[in-house]
């Protein structure tokens, strides 16, 4: 089966997941008290798939949904401040066609990227619990599996860091996260580490666009996207 049409296959499988309780009823009452700013919106409110070139070379991870970012629109990254920092220089780089993610059918395609997080379900206070994260580890594995192109991983603060070593067996000890940071894995493939493009790192200035963009190009090289 063809790349696209298996991601897609895992992506109707992954809709139906209840399997934590917590964040099936947190996603559903968020979708039904809504923003203000949105209260005229429906609400994805479900587990929240991957996003991107099915040959990617790169991956970036990220947590999990926003609230009323990815939770609302169904889309990784689509319709908050963290989305407008990551596509903006996603676009700069030259693999995304445009510079905003407003709406999943905003048109935006990815170059060489895959996007995903390592929860497809928005926990509550972006705090998951450990037996939630090794839930959707299955779903994460069964995703990297079917992006056979893939040379680098790009993870989006500490949690995701932590995802991918877990993945492949290595220890958090043994490879600490540090912002640029960057380890060989077993498999030839690589992993590079970035603060998180959350807004309270963009807006503090503990990530900068000037950061950020070092740990893409470092990222992009590896990968064969430069």
């Amino acid at each position: 089966m063809p790349a696209d049409q298996a991601l897609q296959a895992l992506y109707e499988a992954l809709l139906d997941c209840r399997r934590c309780p917590r964040l099936v009823a947190w996603r559903e009452e968020i979708g039904r008290r809504k923003r203000a700013a949105y209260r005229d919106e429906p609400y994805w409110a479900r587990p929240v798939p991957g996003f991107g070139d099915p040959h990617a070379r790169l991956l970036l991870l990220g947590l999990a949904p926003g609230a009323h970012g990815a939770n609302r629109t169904g889309r990784m990254f689509t319709g908050d401040a963290s989305g407008d920092f990551l596509y903006r220089a996603l676009y700069e780089m030259g693999w995304a066609n445009q510079p905003t993610s407003r709406s999943r059918n905003d048109g935006l395609q990815l170059r060489g990227l895959y996007i995903t997080a390592a929860l497809r379900c928005v926990p509550p206070g972006n705090k998951p619990l450990a037996e939630e994260l090794r839930h959707c580890a299955v779903w994460t594995e069964r995703e990297l599996g079917l992006l056979t192109n893939l040379r680098v991983y790009l993870a989006l603060g500490r949690i995701a860091h932590e995802a991918l070593l877990r993945h492949y067996g290595l220890s958090p000890r043994a490879h600490p996260f540090a912002h640029g940071a960057e380890y060989a894995l077993p498999d030839g493939r690589w992993l590079v580490a970035s603060y998180h493009v959350s807004r309270q790192n963009t807006q503090t200035g503990r990530l900068t666009a000037s950061m950020f963009r070092a740990v893409l190009e470092r990222a992009g090289q590896r990968a064969g996207l430069l």
